[in-house]
């Protein structure tokens, strides 16, 4: 009785994997389509700056653009999609910008020379198609926007760690720019030097918020060793590059820029360390749109009971006070302006409430503006 071998099933075929020239074939495929739809969005985007001639509208629009990012945030999600949130942003503010630069140019004055946190706020806002114009000082910001030399100024109002940046606040005083936007960056510190070593350094300079912002390690790290207050952290990098015994504290963006070593990175006291920037503009740079943030400055008289008094009408209308902060009034002994920054809208009929019941209370009143909160970092 014969037997017949079974046969064995046919072996599964190995999955074949494209090439990478397959691979790269694609890629420029889908690159291919990029360009063609920014090509298309563009040609719209000419549409929309007819649009505006015959409407009147502006430019620059923050509400507006935050609320793309924010749609195309969702949609990132919504599709499982692996690029990272700070990826998607960085893409899209560069298309926001070119298609900025396409219906006008934009310029923006900052707190300079190159290498500033400042300047990363700029870029951050605005991106690289703006024309960014870095000068000495932040009254001097204020000053050229006033000028119409810049069609927007960025300026740091706030720090985490040090609190409140007082010529910012000084500026508002007898300026007539309004706060259009609001921008959070994370501050992260680094000890620059041109030579190696620690041991080599003899001086450290940088700007007052900075030196603050890293007193404990300074003081555990360096102790004894003098400190200097410049006017900023690049003008600190430029003196570090001068000399081989000066350290400068900056950005790790300043050493690439004036050809310096980092000898120590992250240095600042607490790890999450954000300034919060304003964008400055003439009241007729962006239009009155919805809001999340309102801004003012005020001074009442040295009474008891003043300042409650002032504040009250935000509490009666229940409007959210985010913040409260005092500043001396230069030439008047022991008067103080105070900042205030809470929830709403100008349109809101609360806060128009709100506000005229407080500016009976107040010597002197001073909306700053209206704006979409930044998105907190």
């Amino acid at each position: 009785m014969s037997t017949k071998k079974k046969s064995r099933p046919p072996a599964p075929k190995a999955r074949t994997r494209p090439s990478l020239d397959k691979l790269r074939v694609r890629i420029d495929e889908i690159d291919d389509e990029i360009v063609t739809r920014l090509g298309e969005r563009y040609l719209v985007v000419q549409e929309v700056q007819q649009a505006k001639k015959r409407d009147g509208g502006v430019v620059f629009q923050p509400e507006r653009e935050r609320s793309q990012l924010r749609r195309l945030h969702r949609l990132n999600d919504r599709e499982g999609s692996p690029v990272k949130p700070e990826a998607l942003e960085a893409i899209f503010r560069e298309i926001l910008s070119a298609s900025r630069a396409l219906q006008t140019a934009v310029s923006v004055a900052y707190l300079g020379p190159a290498g500033t946190f400042s300047e990363r706020a700029a870029i951050e806002q605005f991106g690289s198609a703006a024309e960014l114009l870095p000068v000495a000082s932040i009254s001097e910001v204020f000053r050229v926007v006033e000028r119409g030399q810049a069609t927007f100024g960025v300026v740091p109002i706030e720090n985490s760690t040090e609190g409140m940046v007082g010529p910012t606040l000084d500026s508002f005083v007898q300026s007539p720019l309004q706060i259009v936007a609001e921008r959070q960056l994370l501050i992260r510190h680094a000890l620059l030097a041109k030579g190696a070593g620690l041991g080599r350094i003899k001086r450290i300079v940088s700007h007052p918020q900075s030196l603050g912002q890293c007193r404990e390690w300074l003081a555990t790290r360096m102790p004894g060793t003098p400190t200097r207050e410049v006017a900023s952290n690049a003008e600190a990098a430029a003196a570090a590059a001068k000399s081989p015994t000066t350290a400068a504290i900056a950005g790790k963006e300043a050493a690439r820029v004036y050809g310096l070593r980092v000898l120590a990175d992250g240095i600042q006291d607490v790890p999450h360390n954000v300034t919060r920037f304003l964008v400055i503009a003439p009241d007729s740079a962006t239009p009155p749109t919805t809001s999340d943030k309102v801004s003012v400055m005020f001074s009442v008289k040295n009474e008891p009971g003043m300042l409650y008094r002032s504040l009250k009408p935000l509490a009666g209308q229940g409007i959210d006070l985010l913040k409260i902060e005092s500043r001396p009034m230069r030439g008047r002994i022991w008067d103080y302006l105070f900042f205030v920054d809470f929830g709403g809208e100008l349109a809101n009929p609360k806060v128009r409430r709100a506000m005229t019941a407080m500016q009976k209370n107040c010597v002197w009143f001073k909306v700053l503006g209206s704006y979409p909160a930044a998105v907190a970092k």
